[in-house]
């Protein structure tokens, strides 16, 4: 599905964060806010239903974000970035349905465990090294990467999903092998993260710890 948008100034309409047990309606059909599951620097993400059918909704926020700059409002930045990768065969839940003005997005729910928690539960396979791998072929070529940080990627039978959007510019300091891989080697600071949210022992400086997981990364190079 090839999503068409207007990149269009808009006034957005402001919706209250905490919208667990609210309702909000898209191209007609209803949704009921269960709970929220993330919040990202693009927006607040939900788990949803729309009579027994479960649904991600996303509700873009524009609070400011120090470290990353969207070169489009976010909400066109999400559906430009939603057309590439699915132009690229990259593996991403479908978009359903989106709302400009109420900045909401609705999204293919995949019912799977998320890749920190299999990182924090110490069963990381070579598996998804290699999928992750097999998806950078793709982007790369292409002068792109994407938010290599596990929350954004779910695993369902056995095959792994980016379930965020975002997509940028290719540069070797974000790439898979200077960012996320050192993430997915350690195994301690997710477990203390998904307790706690605190990234302490996930990044140094900005950047990810390696001091300790060397040999476990250089391992999973090999297989590139």
């Amino acid at each position: 599905m090839q999503l068409q948008f207007k990149n269009i100034s808009v006034i957005y309409n402001w919706y209250r964060w905490d919208m667990e047990n609210t309702r909000v309606k898209v191209d007609g059909i209803e949704y009921e806010i269960i709970r929220l599951i993330a919040k990202g620097k693009g927006g607040y993400t939900y788990i949803a239903k729309n009579d027994d059918i479960s649904v991600i909704v996303k509700q873009i926020h524009h609070e400011p974000c120090d470290y990353f700059q969207f070169e489009d409002d976010k909400l066109s930045s999400e559906l430009r970035d939603y057309n590439t990768l699915r132009s690229l065969a990259i593996p991403t839940p479908e978009l359903l349905s989106f709302d400009q003005e109420k900045q909401l997005l609705i999204k293919e729910y995949i019912d799977g465990d998320n890749l920190a928690k299999i990182v924090a539960c110490n069963k990381l396979s070579d598996n998804y090294i290699i999928q992750i791998f097999d998806m950078c072929k793709c982007l790369y070529p292409n002068g792109l990467n994407i938010d290599y940080f596990p929350t954004n990627f779910v695993e369902r039978h056995g095959k792994l999903y980016y379930v965020d959007y975002e997509c940028s510019r290719y540069s070797d300091e974000w790439n898979f092998e200077n960012w996320g891989i050192w993430f997915l080697a350690n195994s301690t600071g997710f477990s203390l993260f998904l307790q706690n949210g605190n990234h302490a022992e996930l990044i140094k400086n900005g950047k990810p710890i390696r001091k300790g997981y060397e040999e476990c990364v250089e391992k999973w190079l090999r297989l590139k």
